[in-house]
């Protein structure tokens, strides 16, 4: 009888109730604790940034498309040397290459694991890629000074420090995270499509090349995105191969910098509250406002391809 007055308490509505109550609640406080955190991010570095116009009296023009980068100097007019241009076009190019590049590589190994030997390329290939994904960046940072520097140097000229150095490293660094992307979308195409274009004469590459890259488009170009937002975000390797030079990027073998690169050199070597120190605060400012757009990006190509697969 006590065994069975037990697991009638246990089974109870009103303790169920209770246990449901208690379990959204922990859910909704541990969600405001995430939103709270975000928030608090985004508003102390929107103070800090914003600080360099509006107490600092810096121009937003002349910071965003000037030229000269030496936050420390004025000018004749009495003005900052704060053009982040430099930056800004460095970061851009770099990303933009590396991700050009990184895609055709990706879909071919993303379709050789899915398509043509699932089996060899689960047992080949993924090890591999999860290998490229647990390196630190110091370690690929280190190897591209060390291997595609002196690389670059050897069959371009130049110093071997550029953005042609840098792509090279992003390439490899955004390989194994666009590439289980991009494996995921092609798996989660329908079986019946696969089917339906057999069934009407379609040989193998015409149905991966016209139905399965076609339905998994907006996925592709999810994770292309992705790793677009990981390699404008990198510091830290970009930082050791690039030559950290702030002067806009005349050739790809040219010393140039990015927004990470000057950001990671020069915050610690900055006074807190002091213009140099609110100008590489606005610099984060930029960072995180173009974070925040290669997301809205991903989550538009996102809501757009639930839309195709539901018709």
């Amino acid at each position: 009888m006590k065994k069975q007055d037990l697991a009638t308490q246990l089974t109870s509505p009103s303790k169920n109730s209770r246990l449901e109550k208690f379990g959204k609640t922990i859910s909704f406080l541990c969600l405001m604790l995430i939103a709270f955190i975000v928030a608090m991010i985004l508003i102390f570095v929107a103070q800090k940034g914003l600080s360099t116009f509006f107490v600092n009296g810096v121009n937003l023009f002349d910071f965003l498309f000037g030229k000269n980068w030496k936050p420390s100097v004025k000018d004749a007019h009495g003005q900052y040397m704060m053009g982040a241009l430099p930056m800004i076009t460095g970061s851009f190019i770099v990303t933009i290459l590396s991700a050009l590049i990184a895609t055709p590589f990706t879909i071919g190994a993303a379709i050789f694991m899915t398509e043509i030997s699932p089996k060899r390329g689960a047992r080949l290939l993924q090890p591999a890629i999860e290998l490229l994904t647990g390196i630190p960046s110091v370690v690929y940072g280190f190897i591209g000074l060390q291997v595609v520097v002196p690389a670059v140097r050897t069959l371009f000229g130049g110093t071997g420090f550029g953005i042609l150095s840098g792509v090279f490293v992003l390439f490899v660094m955004i390989l194994p995270t666009v590439t289980f992307m991009t494996t995921d979308s092609l798996r989660s195409v329908p079986r019946h499509y696969r089917e339906a274009s057999l069934a009407m004469g379609a040989t193998r590459w015409q149905t991966i090349w016209r139905v399965i890259l076609h339905a998994a488009k907006p996925g592709i170009f999810t994770a292309v995105v992705f790793g677009m937002a990981r390699a404008f975000g990198e510091a830290l390797a970009i930082q050791m191969v690039v030559g950290n030079s702030a002067v806009m990027p005349t050739s790809l073998i040219t010393p140039a910098s990015t927004l990470t690169s000057v950001l990671t050199m020069g915050i610690g070597n900055t006074v807190m509250g002091t213009v140099q120190n609110n100008v590489l605060w606005s610099l984060a400012l930029v960072l995180l406002i173009m974070s925040l757009a290669f997301n809205m990006l991903m989550r538009f190509i996102t809501r757009e391809k639930k839309v195709n697969y539901e018709r």
